[in-house]
């Protein structure tokens, strides 16, 4: 397992960017990383794409979905 220099692990999956205008592909994507453990939280995808997590929050809403921290998923 490779971690960066933030300590975050770095993921092996060949996806250069996250599909932000498609959120059901989003959704999809994100809890496909969460889930196979790629990453621990949505915090560490934002972080590792580059995307602003609250920005992410206000993608994700758009179209109904939140993340739930809890159960470590987008729903």
């Amino acid at each position: 397992m490779e971690f960066d220099s933030f300590g975050y692990r770095v993921s092996q999956l060949d996806m250069d960017h996250l599909p932000l205008s498609d959120i059901p592909m989003l959704v999809s994507s994100i809890n496909f990383l969460l889930r196979d453990e790629e990453f621990d939280s949505l915090d560490q995808i934002c972080y590792c794409y580059g995307v602003d997590r609250e920005e992410m929050d206000r993608l994700l809403a758009s179209e109904g979905y939140a993340y739930k921290e809890n159960l470590n998923c987008v729903k």
